[in-house]
C-alpha cells in the first residue's frame, strides 16, 4: 500500500517516519511543498497521480492564541484543507485518517471522560476550526478515521515537554496552573497505534470518530511536576496557581481526558501509561 502523511515535518509526522521505518508499505511523507493542502487544484492533482490508498493528515494550525488573531487561516488549514483531502480520498477510494483534538469539547462542564458521542462545545477558534474540519470530512462521503487526541509532546518541535525541561533547568521557581486537567500523550505512541492500525487493516469496515490519549490523568502542574523529577531540575520550585492567573487569548479545556474504551474495544491495541512514555521520552532527550 501506499500511505500519504501530510505534514510530515510535525512531531507527530516525524515520528510516524520512525514507527513506519519497518513498515511493508510505502509511507511518503510531505510538507507544503510538496502538496499544498490548502489548495483544492493540488490536492486533487497529488493524490490522484500517486495511487494512494491512506492519507494521514497530521498537518494542523496548533497554536491556538494567534488562532484568536488568525481565524481565517486556523480555519483554511484546519478545515477547509481537511475537506479537500477528504473530497480526494473520496475520488480515489482512499481512506483519510485524521488528526483531530479534544478542543472540540472545550466549554463542556462536568469531570466525566469524553466520549466520542459526547455533544461538543468549543470554545476558541482552534477547537472549532478543527471541528469544521471533522464535520467537512463527515459530509463528504469518504472513508475516514477521525483520531482525537490531547496534551502531545515528543522530542520533535516545540511542546510542553521540552520547554518545562528548560524552564525548570534556568528558572528558580515556576507557576503552573492545577485547574485543567488531561492526559499527556506521547507522539510516538500515537504513532506506533496508526501504523498498527494501517499495517494490520484494522482500519477497515472501522470508519468514525475514535478518542486516543495516553493512560492516566494529572494536571499540568503535576505533569511539570514529573517533568522536572525525572529530568533531575531539583532546584526550581514549582508552584501550582489558576488559570485565571495566567490570561490568554484563547479558553484552553478544562477537563481534556479523553474515553479511549471504543479504540481499545475496536483495534485491540494496548496503550502506554502517561508516566512510562514521559520516562521514555526524556531519556531519548537527554540522552540526545
Amino acid at each position: 500500500m501506499r500511505i500519504l502523511v501530510t505534514g510530515g515535518d510535525g512531531q507527530l509526522g516525524t515520528c510516524l517516519k520512525i514507527a513506519s521505518e519497518n513498515s511493508p508499505n510505502k509511507y511518503i511523507f510531505t510538507d507544503a511543498d510538496y502538496i499544498d493542502i490548502t489548495d483544492k487544484e493540488a490536492v486533487d492533482l497529488g493524490v490522484g497521480c500517486n495511487n494512494f490508498d491512506i492519507i494521514v493528515n497530521c498537518a494542523a494550525y496548533t497554536n491556538v492564541d494567534r488562532a484568536e488573531e488568525q481565524p481565517e487561516i486556523a480555519e483554511r488549514i484546519n478545515a477547509e484543507a481537511a475537506g479537500f483531502l477528504a473530497g480526494a480520498a473520496r475520488k480515489n477510494g482512499c481512506t483519510l485518517i485524521q488528526i483531530s483534538t479534544d478542543y472540540v469539547f472545550g466549554g463542556n462542564e462536568g469531570n466525566t471522560p469524553r466520549r466520542e458521542d459526547d455533544s461538543v462545545k468549543p470554545t476558541g477558534v482552534y477547537g472549532l476550526s478543527k471541528l469544521h474540519g471533522e464535520q467537512a470530512i463527515e459530509k463528504s462521503g469518504c472513508k475516514y478515521l477521525i483520531i482525537r487526541t490531547a496534551w502531545l509532546y515528543s522530542e520533535f518541535g516545540k511542546n510542553f515537554v521540552k520547554t518545562i525541561l528548560e524552564l525548570t533547568a534556568t528558572r528558580p521557581e515556576l507557576k503552573v496552573v492545577f485547574d485543567q486537567v488531561g492526559s499527556p500523550t506521547y507522539a510516538r505512541d500515537l504513532a506506533n497505534a496508526i501504523v498498527d492500525i494501517i499495517d494490520n487493516h484494522k482500519y477497515e469496515g472501522n470508519e468514525g470518530i475514535y478518542h486516543y490519549s495516553d493512560e492516566g490523568v494529572c494536571s499540568w502542574y503535576d505533569f511539570t511536576q514529573e517533568i522536572a523529577h525525572l529530568a533531575g531540575n531539583t532546584s526550581c520550585h514549582i508552584e501550582p496557581c489558576r488559570s485565571c492567573e495566567f490570561p490568554s487569548a484563547a479558553v484552553r479545556p478544562s477537563y481534556s481526558v479523553l474515553d479511549k474504551a471504543k479504540f481499545k474495544r475496536t483495534f485491540g491495541i494496548s496503550i502506554p501509561y502517561w508516566k512510562t512514555s514521559l520516562k521514555a521520552c526524556i531519556k531519548n532527550l537527554t540522552e540526545s
